[in-house]
Formats: structure tokens, C-alpha cells, sequence
């Protein structure tokens, strides 16, 4: 994890700072986290701590909900990106075959061409 990456997960941040950098309720921010839209850390105390990580992600809900987008729905796009970030992650793991690195080959010699697998050569045009 990259240095800036590491520090944008850090929970530093206790829910009344978050309240005001959000504009949001403290009822609303513990909705979110029921949700499991959120996962704040707990500190000795039993006191959420929010990273910035989480402060992006609860305005991201607040624009969600402004563009009309329900509960369901805001979850709907966080488990589809959550699936395809594991999807990624096991297509990194799987090492490349040598079909793999022909059709990979191939397919950068048609772009540079200027060619695709469907059509003839790309002609620029005057």
C-alpha cells in the first residue's frame, strides 16, 4: 500500500468531526454503518473512528441519495464494485498462459495498426 493510501485509511477521525466535514446527523452516519455501507473502527473507548476513506464515502452516499439512488440501489453499486475489485485482484493472481500473451500481442498489433479485429485498415480522413 502506497504511503498516501496508507494515510487516507488511518481512522483518526471521531464521528463529530465527521458530522461537520459531511453536514451529516450522527443518526445518519450509524444508519450508514447498519447499512454496512461503512466500517468505522473502534477505539479503546468503543468509539467510532472514521478515516478519510470514510468521509469520501459518505458524501459519495449523500450525492447517491441527491441523484435519486435508494438504499438498495447505493448497495447494489457498492457490491458490484466490490466485485469486481476481488475479480481484478484474482486476475493479477493467475499467472499467463501462453494463450493469454498471443491474444494480448495480438490484440496491441491491431491497435497499433490502426486496426481492429472487425475491420479493414482505419484510412484517415481529409
Amino acid at each position: 500500500m502506497k504511503e498516501k493510501e496508507l494515510r487516507r485509511s488511518l481512522a483518526v477521525l471521531p464521528i463529530g468531526t465527521v458530522m461537520k466535514l459531511t453536514n451529516l446527523s450522527a443518526r445518519q452516519i450509524r444508519y450508514y454503518e447498519e447499512q454496512d455501507l461503512i466500517h468505522p473502527e473502534r477505539n479503546a473507548g468503543n468509539r467510532r473512528m472514521f478515516s478519510l476513506n470514510d468521509v469520501d464515502r459518505l458524501l459519495e452516499i449523500k450525492d447517491y441519495l441527491a441523484d435519486g439512488i435508494n438504499m438498495a440501489g447505493i448497495k447494489a453499486i457498492y457490491a458490484q464494485q466490490a466485485q469486481e475489485a476481488q475479480q481484478k485482484e484474482a486476475d493479477r493472481a493467475r499467472p499467463l498462459t501462453d494463450n493469454d500473451v498471443r491474444r494480448i500481442l495480438h490484440d496491441e498489433f491491431l491497435n497499433l495498426g490502426g486496426l481492429t479485429s472487425n475491420q479493414g485498415p482505419q484510412y484517415p480522413t481529409h
